[in-house]
């Protein structure tokens, strides 16, 4: 497993109250849901970055 580093995240009130509903119903911590929706977006970039490539 990849070495995990820690950083502070700032928030609002708001949308912290969001990230807590949406880790719960998707039986997560926040921290969990943070992480799965930062992978989701990077995944996202990369499958866009090589369509780019390709389309060259």
């Amino acid at each position: 497993m990849a070495e995990k580093k820690s950083f502070v995240l700032r928030v609002s009130a708001e949308m912290l109250k969001e990230l807590e509903g949406w880790a719960n119903d998707e039986f997560r911590s926040i921290n969990g849901q943070i992480e799965y929706l930062l992978s989701q977006a990077l995944n996202e970039r990369k499958k866009a970055q090589r369509k780019r490539r390709a389309d060259k």
